[in-house]
């Protein structure tokens, strides 16, 4: 008659009729065998010592490793589980490394100083700063910038890391022949946009309103600065298409990317962009001819100001009260708006006079010079080369100013031009090759078409919006 409490899932052999002696013995024999090898075979953590009979075992199909059962095996059922010897560890898990101390740069500091801040010396910086091909970018630190220390238990300086900004960094790694620089760049994910605006009070204003970033405007403006003069051209009703990239770290906006295309209609007449690297990689704008948006002069030396005298030779001077030629352009802008060179060149003079206040004077090839007076701060000096665009000075009203504006002269074989009507006489702008145009059509072709249709969505839109406005009156 079979037991009857037999364990669930396990595999019980019970007989009615006793056994002789001998065969109990060899029973017990075999039975001390079964449990030796139970005992010599590896366990799982979860399996305990059954209160069972000792010759019964059951496996758990949900705690044992497969390397127990191996390939072929098949647990059944689950039942008392037996328990396993205490493990002993093979190899000791190396410690966890220290976190990173991170210590952000402020204006001020210096490497000594930081380095001293974390706690370790000027010695940690030699050896790094000194001692390894990416040391001098260290040695280069703005505010702003992280630089994290990771140290061992005994506290001895083992890396050290420069995050310059969210897409680069530079770490140093202590090792037997000391310290090694690993730079590591990110790759920003660049995202497609666009925008449409028109002009109702300014051109900041109305692309602040499309969405655009400041940055993102006065780039267009140094785009289109060779056919437009942004201090007086822009009208109202005058509209803009932009089509340009964002670029995303770990899913949010990490800054603007480049303008791929871009349309500027001003009363009435409409100048397009699109950029372009042409066969020798220089990265420029051009409009759908394939001439260069990039003049020899820029038509202003400043963005979205006004102008408060224009080029005049028989003006009366308004301290000294005699009529006296103005031979340049005054621009107002609040103290410290930037002022860009409106050509490639050489400063001639960087200095301070009484009448001129801080000025400087570029000469650009044989023909022309430029001069700023008036200026708050000069950015340059003497002998210094400068491009296009590039900030040479703040607005200021140093000298026999009035107030705060930029006094701004163009002259062309030493003789004083008007600066707003001179460029009419200056050098045509570059044109593409002609065997290098197919190539600049294709790969402006996708812009092309995606300017044009943003140009005429914008239209309709603006056409379905008139026509809702007169039939509600």
């Amino acid at each position: 008659m079979l037991a009857a409490n037999k364990p669930r899932g396990a595999t019980v052999i019970r007989s009615e009729k006793p056994l002789p002696r001998v065969r109990l013995l060899a029973v017990g024999a075999i039975a001390a065998c079964v449990v030796l090898a139970a005992i010599a075979l590896p366990f799982s953590d979860d399996m305990e010592t059954t209160k069972q009979a000792p010759s019964t075992i059951a496996v758990d199909s949900n705690s044992v490793a497969p390397s127990v059962l191996g390939p072929n095996s098949r647990a059944y059922g689950t039942t008392n589980q037996i328990a396993a010897p205490p493990k002993v560890a093979a190899t000791i898990a190396p410690p966890q490394s220290t976190p990173w101390n991170e210590i952000t740069v402020m204006p001020g500091d210096n490497l000594s100083l930081i380095f001293k801040r974390a706690g370790f010396s000027d010695r940690d910086i030699y050896r790094i700063t000194k001692k390894t091909d990416l040391g001098k970018s260290l040695a280069k630190i703005f505010p702003g910038q992280t630089i994290a220390f990771q140290a061992n238990e005994a506290h001895e300086l083992q890396a050290v890391r420069h995050i310059i900004s969210p897409v680069e960094s530079v770490t140093y790694k202590n090792s037997v022949s000391g310290f090694d620089g690993q730079k590591e760049l990110r790759k920003p994910e660049t995202k497609q946009a666009w925008a449409s605006a028109e002009i109702s009070s300014s051109l900041f204003l109305a692309g602040q309103d499309a969405g655009l970033s400041q940055n993102m405007i006065m780039e267009m403006a140094n785009i289109f600065g060779g056919v437009i003069d942004f201090a007086l051209d822009p009208r109202v009703g005058d509209t803009i298409h932009l089509l340009y990239e964002n670029l995303y770290l770990d899913g949010e906006k990490y800054k603007d990317g480049e303008i791929i295309a871009a349309s500027f209609t001003n009363q009435g007449k409409t100048f397009s962009a699109y950029r372009y690297k042409n066969s020798n990689d220089d990265v420029g704008y051009y409009n759908e001819a394939g001439v260069s948006m990039r003049k020899a002069f820029l038509l202003a030396p400043m963005d979205f100001t006004r102008i408060s005298s224009n080029f005049n030779m028989k003006r009366l001077h308004p301290i000294y009260k005699v009529t006296r030629p103005h031979r340049g352009t005054d621009y107002v802008a609040p103290r410290g708006t930037p002022v860009f060179s409106t050509g490639d060149g050489r400063v001639q003079k960087a200095g301070y006079s009484k009448s001129n206040g801080n000025y400087v004077f570029i000469q650009h090839g044989e023909q022309y010079v430029t001069k700023y007076l008036h200026l708050h701060k000069r950015k340059v000096k003497k002998g210094q080369r400068v491009s296009q665009n590039q900030v040479i000075g703040t607005v200021g009203a140093t000298g026999a100013a009035t107030g705060v504006h930029l006094h701004y002269e163009f002259l062309m074989n030493g003789v004083h031009r008007n600066p707003r009507t001179i460029h009419k006489k200056l050098p045509k702008a570059k044109t593409l090759a002609a065997a290098e145009m197919p190539l600049f059509k294709q790969a402006t072709s996708d812009a092309f078409a995606q300017l044009a249709s943003l140009q005429t969505g914008y239209q309709l839109a603006m056409h379905r919006t008139d026509n809702a406005k007169t039939a509600s009156q």
